[in-house]
């Protein structure tokens, strides 16, 4: 067997750098200062963020070094020119995959924010040694915490789109059993197509054999194929979907297009796996039987089951147990808003899910002084729980079965309510942030 070797190679930041060297770095070399202005930028694009704050934190930076840059940012890199007297330097740098780490961005939003006070008296040697504390720190939660996560957050999933007891139960084994299995592939560094099959694949798998032997034990109904869906909605790509549309939003064209077709990759990698998975087992995506509760009710639990939803779905992005409270809360009342909005006004459901984002995104901007942390962190997971995996689904599933018509039907659904999650989260931060609102 042949030796695995990198796609993507490593670079050795400190061998750039004159360790020697103990000036400050704002006297130190353009190579350096352009070398360490673009490790704080590719490090802030290896945490998922979108490219307006990738640039942000690079000018922070290059700003307190006394520098100019121009930086052109994708989905996995940046190119970027440093300008400094007349003298330029241009690089490019990668990273091998993409992923989300919420406690990361914090680290790195900070470190941006206080360079300008530090310039003067760490070296390039020094801050690049800070770097690598913020690029080694451990995850929070082993893989088994990520699957409760992950089956928290579809057992409320599933309720909040209408499953019952039995459904929520299968669909939490189901999901968890799925990220469990993801998780374990993604530290063995399984491409990105290969894992979000195994996971989907397995988290159907353990669905339909548990529905299954309910029946056969517990004599329930069989009726409960609809959860089906349910068990591998942790799979949607929240992230990409919505800073996607943000940096569409700033014109930062190229990042968003990447971004969204990352998703879409991951979407319907998933999807036909679910479908495919769905015809070998005979499940069809049936509608749920309707619960018999009071409108009450039915808000204490769509509170409840979305807070659940919320706070599952921070763990998968490695947010620290009092963030993924804080996002909870945040999505508690803006899905519930959203929900409602549905039930009691004749309001189309992507307007209700514009409001509810804008909904989420003047909450978490009113609370960033009070929390210390950056919106992003609290205003997307809080949303990912209104991405419509279902219709998404029903739309492939239809499809697949050349019923062309309701496919659409389900994909045009599901496509306008995605285009309005993020633009409530643009609409929240023109209304409250200025340097965002303006074009500059």
């Amino acid at each position: 067997m042949s030796k695995f070797r990198k796609q993507h190679m490593s670079v050795e930041w400190h061998d750039i750098v004159d360790t020697e060297n103990t000036s400050p770095a704002i006297n130190a070399s353009l190579k350096e200062k352009a070398t360490l202005v673009g490790r704080v930028g590719l490090m802030m694009l290896s945490v998922g963020t979108g490219a307006w704050r990738v640039r942000a934190s690079m000018n922070k930076t290059a700003r307190a070094l006394n520098i100019t840059c121009c930086a052109d940012i994708g989905l996995l890199s940046i190119e970027y020119t440093c300008i400094e007297n007349g003298e330029t330097y241009t690089n490019a740098l990668s990273i091998n995959t993409t992923g989300i780490n919420t406690e990361k961005l914090r680290y790195l939003e900070e470190f941006a924010d206080g360079f300008g006070e530090r310039a003067g008296k760490y070296s390039a040697e020094q801050f690049h040694m800070i770097l690598d504390k913020f690029q080694n720190l451990p995850a929070n939660y082993k893989a088994i915490n990520l699957a409760l996560a992950a089956a928290l957050a579809c057992c409320g999933f599933t309720f909040l789109l209408g499953g019952g007891p039995v459904e929520m139960i299968l669909a939490f084994f189901g999901a968890g059993m799925g990220q469990f299995v993801r998780k374990k592939l993604l530290e063995r560094h399984i491409t990105l197509l290969a894992n979000v099959a195994v996971g989907v694949f397995t988290a159907c798998c353990t669905y339909v054999c548990l529905d299954k032997l309910a029946e056969n034990i517990f004599d329930i109904s069989s009726s409960h194929q609809a959860g089906y869906i349910c068990s591998m909605l942790f799979i949607i790509p929240g992230f990409p979907l919505i800073t996607g549309g943000i940096d569409l939003a700033k014109l930062d064209l190229r990042s968003g297009i990447e971004r969204i077709t990352y998703a879409l990759l991951i979407i319907g990698m998933a999807t036909l796996t679910g479908w495919l998975t769905a015809m070998a087992f005979r499940f069809s995506p049936s509608d749920f039987t309707e619960l018999d509760l009071e409108t009450w009710q039915k808000i204490i639990f769509r509170l409840i089951t979305s807070f659940c939803g919320v706070y599952g779905f921070s763990f998968l992005y490695n947010s620290p147990r009092k963030l993924a409270f804080t996002a909870g809360c945040v999505g508690m009342i803006a899905n519930t808003l959203r929900l409602e909005l549905i039930d009691f006004t004749d309001i189309p459901v992507s307007a209700a899910a514009f409001i509810g984002a804008l909904s989420a995104g003047l909450m978490a901007s009113a609370m960033k002084k009070w929390i210390g942390w950056p919106r992003i962190t609290i205003t997307v997971p809080s949303i990912v729980i209104m991405v419509p995996g279902m219709f998404m689904y029903k739309g492939i599933y239809y499809m697949g079965l050349n019923d062309v018509s309701t496919g659409a039907l389900w994909l045009s659904k599901a496509f306008l309510i995605v285009t309005a999650l993020p633009l409530g989260l643009i609409f929240a931060r023109i209304l409250t942030d200025n340097n965002f609102r303006k074009s500059s």
